[in-house]
């Protein structure tokens, strides 16, 4: 069982099958039939121009990153964003891209009055602002659509272009119930990976118009992500967007239930009401040793990350019965 991300998601039985009947070609000369099928129908589905298939979720947003700013331009984002913290600063030393980050809110939204305080004038001592980065989920909070709607305001008064990092965005569309479109039709591009809770093994996505699809294409072909016969894993990741979406909810419903158990162990600060999706964190008291406990869990079969908090997230692979099997573990060590 484990608990560390929804990244560690293995592939259902049909992708397999589908990859390995995969109609493929070579996809740096136009010639994959699969992948162009997924690239056209994922932007299609979405309502934008064109799409790009990329090898992981950070190179889609370095990709979008890099096609909506130049060298010396700056975009905004939250101080928790993934694009600016966990991507290795990818878009200041591949891109020469300067971040701005501002605090999140609590709900995981920016505030436009923060925003609109750091956007530099128009001076050539400053860095140009270009874009707004949003992610959604952000830590497994969605954010509202009203919200989205404010961002497009505030970027057209702005004139700035808004990108989202869509890592989980059917995660968000799955608690908002909501169709995909309603989240997308804010954004100028928007990422979607295909290897967290969708399951495939490999694989993101970049959506966009055809001018910035066509700039990104160039841009993973210099940052060596061109790939040949890529259909292989384009196959499932067809499956991960017809398949995969709807059983989201399962894994919504289980990590509220692991919140309402956390909440009632000693040393556990939960409060369940904050779950809006697959990710659960736990704060734990001083007196808890959490790498003693990771250590005793894993030695039993269950891998959860060290960390305070602790971030656990549910996904295809982790069942109810198996939430309950952690908690059991847990109740015995504490």
């Amino acid at each position: 069982m484990d608990f560390r991300s929804d990244t560690v998601t293995r592939p259902t039985q049909a992708m397999r099958d589908a990859m390995a009947n995969a109609a493929v070609g070579d996809d740096v000369y136009g010639d994959d039939p699969t992948i162009n099928e997924l690239e056209n129908w994922v932007a299609q589905r979405h309502g934008f121009e064109a799409a790009l298939f990329t090898t992981s979720g950070t190179q889609a947003n370095l990709l979008g990153l890099m096609s909506h700013c130049e060298r010396g331009d700056e975009y905004l984002c939250g101080q928790q964003a993934h694009n600016y913290r966990y991507e290795a600063g990818g878009a200041a030393v591949l891109g020469s891209i300067q971040p701005q980050p501002v605090m999140n809110e609590p709900d995981g939204t920016l505030c436009f009055k923060k925003l609109a305080s750091v956007i530099k004038p128009d001076d050539f001592h400053f860095a140009r602002t270009k874009l707004l980065s949003l992610e959604n989920t952000i830590n497994g909070k969605v954010l509202p659509l009203e919200y989205l709607a404010q961002a497009r305001e505030f970027v057209n008064q702005y004139g700035l272009k808004l990108h989202l990092d869509g890592a989980r965005v059917y995660n968000a569309a799955v608690a908002l119930d909501v169709d995909i479109k309603e989240i997308a039709q804010h954004f100028d591009t928007m990422t979607i990976c295909l290897s967290k809770g969708l399951c495939a093994p490999v694989g993101s996505l970049l959506l966009g118009d055809k001018e910035t699809i066509a700039k990104a294409r160039r841009i993973r072909k210099m940052l060596g992500g061109a790939m040949r016969q890529v259909g292989i894993l384009g196959a499932a990741g067809k499956l991960a967007l017809t398949e995969q979406v709807t059983r989201l909810k399962d894994d919504h419903k289980n990590a509220k239930k692991l919140a309402q158990g956390l909440s009632l162990l000693p040393g556990f600060n939960v409060n369940s009401e904050l779950v809006q999706t697959n990710i659960v964190f736990a704060k734990l008291d001083h007196s808890i040793n959490i790498d003693a406990v990771t250590e005793q869990l894993e030695q039993q079969g269950i891998l959860v990350s060290p960390s305070n908090p602790v971030r656990f997230v549910t996904h295809k692979d982790i069942s109810s019965s198996d939430i309950d099997t952690l908690l059991e573990k847990l109740t015995s060590l504490l």
